[in-house]
């Protein structure tokens, strides 16, 4: 009997230390999970009301089984209870309110029973092994691992990345990258998220930081940090574009990057599946910037609108095609790199654009100003804009245009500042014509015109201004580059140039044409808020007030509740 039970210690410590040493988890673990099988047998056979609890030896393999009860002067539940007397058989020094152990003698699991623990067994040892692939890759998302294609499911490649599984989603592949089961395969780690069925583990080859991942494990200066990738942008399987910049003076960024005979750079394109890779130096001047990502093609000129994110980048008839790119991809990486919109036009569109920009505003302040095409054509070309730029920039800046005076420019400035008024007063008829309540027009920041556009989108009352957040107000309205037609494309019956659809364009706020900071936005929200709190503020005052003085309303309806109840 005793080798018997020797036996079975020795197989229950072996079972243990097999089980944790295949599924690579914590020996005690498995013990833990062992004695919770015992347990649930044990209540199974003695009774699931008693609180039993089972303890094994990790060293020798002893297997401890219990019941816990308490003292009580007078037992109500047999199962859980003991009174003093037959307490103190089992402890000497037992008394009333303790917990006190009675020992079980160890159980024969039947069929049933055995089946059942080797369930909670492996429940609790899966549990245990997804937890700890879980706490090994969760902080591992940025890092690139190679594991073995396992299989294809629906597109999704699943990766046996040894000790777990990870998946690249189909939109994560490289586009025509055949993906055969059985071959290794280099990914990034883009996020690791906990699930029930265990650590959900994505990976993808098209994001640009896993080209970046692949530079520094083939380009030392940059895994070192001499060299810095400061920008990425990827067509996955096409086309990347890299912006570096070297800290150290005496290295040549873009040709450490390339490598002798440009091995370094071929060693990335080959994994990449023969994407054509640009590498291009970095500036902190951005129009520089943008001429050196629209390489090959050369830039004649660059305008930045910072307010409005956008450049407009003026090229040679002869290279608009090769900036603009095959289907707009060298345009729109370059816009990925520099985070900024950009505007491909010839120099004759940009010159057309010029002068018919400089004609209309020469007939808007020969017309307002009231003054002859010469005057008008002079402010134009000095850089004004609009009215509000004549009314009211510095005196002097008006008199040192040549030809002009301080008298002429004390005039100019009355003029405009009389057109500006009669616009107000043109607009203040149609936001009134509109129905657009007066109570708007004493908002901070609001103009007669924005309130005319206001009532156009059928905001009229303070309630309804109130109602909205903030970006509905202000943001502004964004499109989507305008996308040219290739010549190439042209010639071989590729698709028409077009506007980008209303999918492609942000909505934007109703003010978002007129340029209001969200500090000014958030200004009046709040004030068109305020009656709301104020309302809020009035009601309790009143009802004290009705208390306090004895409302008839209130004592006739007091007693027709009396009445009611007689």
């Amino acid at each position: 009997m005793a080798s018997a039970i020797s036996a079975n210690k020795a197989e229950l410590l072996a079972i243990a230390n097999s089980v944790a040493s295949e599924k690579m988890i914590d020996k005690a673990i498995v013990i833990e999970a062992m004695e919770e099988a015992i347990q649930k047998s044990a209540r199974n056979r003695y009774g699931a009301e008693n609180d039993i609890r089972a303890k094994l030896d990790p060293m020798t393999g002893d297997l401890r089984l219990w019941r816990v009860v308490e003292v009580v002067e007078e037992v109500e539940d047999y199962f859980k209870q003991v009174d003093l007397k037959a307490a103190q058989k089992l402890q000497d020094d037992a008394s009333i309110g303790d917990f006190i152990v009675d020992p079980l003698p160890p159980v024969d699991l039947g069929r049933i029973d055995a089946q059942s623990a080797k369930q909670v067994i492996f429940q609790k040892v899966r549990d245990a092994e997804r937890e700890r692939q879980y706490e090994e890759f969760k902080d591992r998302a940025g890092e690139v691992i190679t594991g073995v294609i396992k299989s294809v499911e629906f597109g999704h490649v699943i990766v046996n990345l040894g000790r777990a599984e990870g998946v690249i989603r189909r939109d994560q592949q490289i586009p025509r990258e055949a993906a055969r089961v059985g071959e290794r395969v280099r990914a990034l780690i883009s996020k690791v998220e906990r699930n029930n069925r265990g650590p959900q583990i994505f990976l993808t080859r098209a994001h640009p930081d896993f080209m970046r991942k692949l530079f520094a494990q083939e380009v030392p200066e940059i895994y070192d940090g001499i060299i810095e990738i400061r920008a990425a942008a990827r067509d996955p399987g096409s086309r990347a574009k890299i912006g570096v910049i070297s800290h150290d003076s005496s290295i040549d960024p873009v040709g450490a990057c390339v490598g002798m005979k440009g091995s370094r750079v071929q060693a990335v394109v080959q994994e990449l599946q023969g994407e054509k890779i640009d590498i291009i130096p970095w500036s902190d001047d951005t129009a520089t910037f943008v001429v050196n990502a629209l390489q090959p093609a050369t830039v004649a000129r660059v305008v930045l609108d910072e307010e409005e994110g956008r450049i407009e980048v003026v090229v040679p008839d002869d290279q608009l095609s090769l900036a603009i790119g095959r289907r707009g991809q060298n345009v729109r990486l370059a816009s990925q790199l520099t985070g900024h919109q950009i505007d491909i036009m010839t120099e004759e569109e940009a010159s057309t654009r010029r002068q018919q920009e400089f004609a209309e505003r020469s007939k808007m302040f020969e017309e307002e100003l009231d003054v002859d095409e010469t005057l008008s054509q002079l402010l134009v070309a000095e850089g004004f804009t609009d009215l509000e730029e004549v009314a009211y920039v510095e005196l002097e800046e008006l008199a040192t245009i040549e030809g002009f005076d301080e008298e002429l420019g004390e005039e100019l400035q009355n003029r405009a500042k009389e057109a500006l008024e009669r616009q107000e007063a043109t607009h203040r008829e149609e936001r009134k014509a509109l129905g657009v309540e007066d109570d708007l027009a004493d908002l901070p920041h609001l103009t007669e015109q924005m309130l005319v556009t206001l009532g156009k989108g059928g905001i009229k009352t303070l309630d309804d201004l109130a109602d909205l957040a903030t970006d509905e107000l202000i943001q502004k309205k964004r499109e989507a580059p305008r996308r040219r037609q290739n010549p190439a494309d042209a010639l071989a019956g590729g698709p028409p140039m077009r506007r980008p659809s209303v999918r492609e364009q942000d909505k934007g706020g109703v003010l978002g044409e007129y340029g209001l900071t969200e500090e000014q936005g958030n200004e009046i929200i709040m004030a068109a808020r305020a009656h709301w709190f104020d309302d809020e503020e009035a009601a309790p005052a009143d009802a004290g007030a009705a208390e306090a003085q004895g409302d008839p309303q209130g004592q006739s309806q007091e007693a027709a509740d009396a009445d009611s109840t007689q």
